[in-house]
């Protein structure tokens, strides 16, 4: 069984590193920025401390793992929030100094393209938490109220905690670009509410992220947990807003699954799959549909490889609101027959 570190709780008026360890969104859309940090001081009672690339547009990734080692080792920084995600983490994550990070376990808040970081962290035997960027959860005229309630469980609260299924959603975006959009709220639909197959329990260690960074991690032969790790591990994942087709993600699966992840692991959990983008503006049908055929594909997939480990979909974590931040490398529950997941943070 792997060995996970504990993550020291944040208290108020605590110092919190804010990093761009892909694209430097706060270089691009200041004011975006701005609202973030605002909502961070005035919801969470933190302090956020910005770092020589958190605004470098075209940072290094040497500059970047820089910021990254300096924020894990400043003893007055108690935990790392990433601005948004990016495309490139691939390119120099692997090459960071394992010493640093594992002498100084801290909790890291990020998605997306930081799933590679967060591999990262895993094998160094340190949790992360799967969510919580500052531009996509904390940069809102209002912040969602569930995503407030379970980032309040990651940085402040010890314990297992069952997870909810919120029954309205959001994956329509506003553009950063008109500041008058600061000031609206966005739009929320009815949600589709949780998908299960398999009735069986199963308990495990989380890993996993965005289905098209775990696809990076594959092809370049990045070093992930091991099979053995595997047995012990419950899968999750999510799509971003490229919105891949069902047969992209049921091919990325189908790759977990050659490679003997798939029959070991305890169970899979499923983020509700972002459907609405600036050019793929589909409509709520539209969505319903991409919806569900990501979800068939999936379990095409996943039953090929195992027939009896839980797989539940459409859960409230990776690119659409409300999110739940998980705790990746955090210990998850499910109880197949009451149909209930729990998790601890």
């Amino acid at each position: 069984m792997k060995e996970m570190a504990r993550l020291p709780k944040l208290k108020k008026g605590d110092r919190v590193a804010i990093l761009s360890p892909s694209f430097a969104a706060p270089g691009k859309w200041p004011l975006v920025y701005e609202l973030g940090l605002k909502n961070l001081r005035e919801v969470f009672g933190l302090e956020p401390v910005e770092f020589p690339a958190t605004k470098k547009l075209g940072a290094s990734g040497e500059e970047r793992a820089r910021d990254l080692v300096r924020a894990f080792e400043d003893e007055g920084i108690q935990a790392v929030i990433t601005s948004l995600g990016g495309d490139d983490q691939v390119t120099y994550v692997k090459n960071l100094p394992p010493e640093p990070f594992a002498r100084n376990p801290k909790p890291f808040l990020g998605f997306s393209d930081n799933t590679h970081f967060a591999n990262f962290l895993w094998l160094s035997g340190i949790p992360s938490y799967y969510g919580g960027a500052l531009f996509t959860q904390f940069a809102l005229k209002k912040m969602d109220a569930m995503t407030a309630k379970y980032l309040t469980y990651v940085l402040f609260e010890l314990g297992e905690r069952e997870l909810e299924a919120s029954p309205t959603y959001n994956d329509i975006g506003l553009d950063w670009n008109d500041p008058a959009n600061l000031e609206k709220e966005r739009t929320y639909e009815p949600n589709d509410g949780w998908r299960w197959n398999g009735d069986a329990d199963a308990e495990g260690i989380l890993w996993g992220g965005c289905i098209e960074s775990i696809d990076e991690l594959l092809r370049h032969g990045v070093q992930i947990p091991s099979l053995k790790d595997f047995e012990d591990i419950v899968l999750f994942t999510e799509s971003s807003e490229e919105i891949p087709p069902a047969d992209y993600v049921f091919r990325v699966y189908r790759a977990l699954g050659e490679r003997g992840i798939l029959e070991r692991v305890k169970g899979i959990l499923v983020g509700r799959p972002k459907a609405w983008e600036f050019d793929k503006p589909n409509t709520a049908a539209q969505k319903k549909e991409y919806r569900e055929k990501q979800r068939e594909a999936i379990l095409r997939a996943v039953r090929h490889y195992n027939k009896t480990a839980p797989v539940v979909q459409n859960l409230d974590f990776g690119h659409t609101n409300p999110q739940i931040a998980l705790p990746y490398g955090g210990r998850v529950r499910i109880d197949g027959k009451a149909r209930k997941v729990f998790v601890n943070f």
